[in-house]
């Protein structure tokens, strides 16, 4: 891999897509694509670089603090 993926905005976004595809496919998912790859974490690398694992981010939710939820 050369650089990321176009819609992948960081490294570190990258590396979590990546982690949570590949334990999907552990899990028992069918894989998106035929891969030449065994791993679960190669084949989820490929996947996401050929944008087959669809994503998107969502607001951060904010949690009540303690003092919110004594009322």
């Amino acid at each position: 891999m050369e650089g990321l993926p176009e819609n992948v905005d960081s490294k570190f976004r990258y590396v979590l897509l990546v982690a949570k595809r590949a334990e999907q496919l552990i899990q028992g998912s069918m894989p998106k694509m035929r891969s030449r790859h065994a791993k679960p974490t190669r084949v989820a690398m490929e996947e996401i670089d050929r944008n087959q694992v669809k994503w998107q981010l969502s607001p951060p939710v904010e949690e009540p603090t303690a003092l919110e939820t004594a009322e």
